[in-house]
């Protein structure tokens, strides 16, 4: 039996900038699986703040900036520190945005 864990991507969620305002938007759906590996991308012209709630600001990002989160990728399957299946993510404008997109990519693990 192989330990090795194989690593699959969820769908991409993205999100286009004009679409945003300064209230919280869901970035697609919720997460199937416990994320290991989780990308919060920012390809507007503005600067964004990304949740995980809806309601409080976690990250925020300047234009083409990135958060990358690898949280458990030398770890077991079922180790280490995940983010939740069911959660989802939200954005908001904290400038204005006339283009571009944000982009959430999730990786999770499996036999």
């Amino acid at each position: 039996m192989s330990l090795a864990i194989r690593l699959v991507p969820e769908v991409l969620r993205s999100l286009q900038g004009t679409s945003m305002s300064t209230d919280f938007m869901g970035v697609g759906p919720a997460f199937e699986n416990p994320i290991r590996i989780l990308i919060l991308q920012n390809y507007t012209d503005g600067i964004v703040v990304f949740s995980f709630d809806g309601i409080d600001d976690h990250v925020i990002l300047p234009s083409s900036g990135f958060l990358l989160l690898d949280l458990t990728t030398n770890k077991t399957v079922d180790q280490g520190a995940f983010v939740a299946e069911g959660t989802r993510i939200y954005v908001r404008q904290d400038t204005v945005t006339t283009q571009g997109f944000v982009a959430v990519s999730a990786f999770y693990g499996t036999f």
